[in-house]
């Protein structure tokens, strides 16, 4: 089982750390990691370190955070990703501009990327700073090898070389072939993931309004998806 979580497991929030999950969605999670039939993995733009208090869970499934650039396995262990010297010198200028231009209290620092949120300001005032972002950014990201990825809410100056995609095809090359598998994200970062596990397993889109998407399903949440997380418990063993 593999889970994004903004947008997916929990409604999103312009405070970012009290998103947290859908009623009944840490209840069942809870209940899936303690029966211990599946191998549940979160997959999350989020750093690692932010995502863990949101989830409150006893037991912690293994995370990859920052959009696949960390993982945290289930033994602790923590893994970042190395950054060539251009992209980290990239990074350092972007982070510079932002704070020149008066941006850096909008402005996500996690390992490899840079990510700017707009959720909960005006319309213009959102429109004016998607501009500014992307007129002085995609050259200098074209030229670096770096990605300007949107998101729901906002825009991200990315490491190229990671993404959910390439998460959900090192799980899989550690798994058997004959593994039921599913993804459940909401976003346009998503859609790599759901392209990897394509033929693989099924890829659903959780949230209440439909986008085209490589996803095979479409659950509208909180309902829909707590009624897809309690069967899968059921059908796995874990509800009599």
């Amino acid at each position: 089982m593999l889970l994004d979580y903004d947008g997916t497991l929990a409604p999103f929030r312009v405070q970012r750390d009290k998103a947290f999950p859908y009623p009944g969605v840490h209840e069942i999670l809870s209940d899936i990691l303690k029966a211990q039939h599946s191998r549940m993995v979160l997959i999350s733009g989020r750093r690692t370190k932010d995502l863990i208090p949101l989830l409150g869970l006893e037991d912690l499934p293994e995370i990859w955070g920052s959009h696949g650039m960390e993982r945290l396995k289930t033994d602790g262990s923590h893994e970042i990703a190395e950054l060539d010297k251009l992209t980290l010198q990239t990074l350092i200028e972007a982070q510079k501009w932002l704070k020149e231009v008066g941006l850096m209290d909008h402005c996500e620092q996690k390992p490899g990327s840079l990510a700017l949120h707009w959720r909960g300001l005006a319309d213009g005032q959102a429109k004016e700073i998607r501009e500014m972002v992307i007129t002085t950014w995609s050259d200098r990201a074209h030229e670096s090898g770096l990605s300007l990825k949107e998101f729901d809410g906002g825009i991200e100056l990315r490491a190229s070389g990671r993404n959910k995609g390439v998460a959900v095809e090192t799980i899989l090359s550690e798994m058997s072939k004959n593994t039921v598998v599913a993804y459940l994200g909401d976003d346009l970062t998503d859609e790599d993931a759901f392209k990897a596990v394509k033929n693989k397993g099924v890829g659903v889109l959780v949230r209440k309004e439909f986008r085209p998407t490589a996803a095979d399903f479409w659950l509208i949440p909180p309902k829909e998806l707590l009624e897809f997380l309690l069967n899968w418990h059921k059908s796995c063993g874990g509800l009599e």
